[in-house]
């Protein structure tokens, strides 16, 4: 007696033409995605081991989680924890995810390294940050130390990302006093995790911008932290 079930029909989803609904013994059996079906060639008349069904709908899970992935891929690059996570949310199998890291990381579309060179570029033309908001950043999305240093060196320079940054906010606070203005500007910079030795100079070229404009008016030779308020 033959061993297993008869594949009586393949059928592709109307509504989702990339399902294919796999009929066992004249009987609705399991549904697959369409390259599985044709990858695994079924086709009526072909017998299938219990096995051999497993195996199948294992490749379908695999080929669902991956697609998953690759859609939350398309919107912009991820650090493979994020990838992982979404997944999770998505509750896949702890196996499962396991395979789609590796198979992503093998086709070049999960790097951690360029992930965090990605963000740190991105950030420095759209939204300036000093490295120490850079760097909690990317360990927040679970990259490591190690890569989170390379993409922030200790020699990297925020002097210009801090300027441009903090242009808007100083002509806003035009017509302030110079003590009220460092500390304003100041404050705003830190809160953007740039250092003190990156913001001292920056605060005091844009006042030297603000105060010729208006006349200085209010001027003082007082420091002030620029952390205070």
């Amino acid at each position: 007696m033959a061993e297993g079930s008869l594949v009586t029909g393949v059928e592709y989803q109307q509504k989702r033409p990339d399902r294919a609904n796999v009929y066992l013994d004249g009987a609705f059996g399991f549904a697959v995605a369409a390259t599985v079906a044709q990858e695994a060639g079924l086709r009526r008349g072909l017998r299938l081991a219990p096995d051999e069904v497993q195996r199948l709908l294992d490749r379908d899970d695999l080929h669902r989680a991956y697609e998953s992935a690759l859609s939350f891929l398309s919107y912009r690059p991820r650090s493979e924890a994020e990838v992982r996570q979404n997944l999770q949310r998505k509750r896949f199998p702890p196996e499962r995810i396991d395979e789609v890291i590796q198979k992503l990381r093998d086709a070049g579309l999960l790097d951690d390294a360029a992930f965090a060179r990605y963000w740190v570029e991105n950030r420095d033309v759209f939204s300036p940050r000093g490295a120490r908001a850079l760097r909690a950043e990317l360990r927040q999305k679970g990259v490591a130390d190690e890569v989170v240093r390379e993409a922030t060196p200790a020699e990297r320079d925020d002097s210009a990302g801090a300027y441009a940054v903090a242009q808007k906010k100083a002509r806003q606070l035009r017509g302030l006093d110079r003590r009220t203005f460092r500390q304003r500007v100041g404050g705003y910079l830190a809160r953007r995790g740039f250092d003190y030795d990156t913001i001292q100079p920056v605060v005091d070229r844009l006042w030297g911008e603000v105060g010729a404009e208006h006349g200085g008016a209010g001027s003082s030779s007082e420091d002030t932290d620029p952390d205070g308020e």
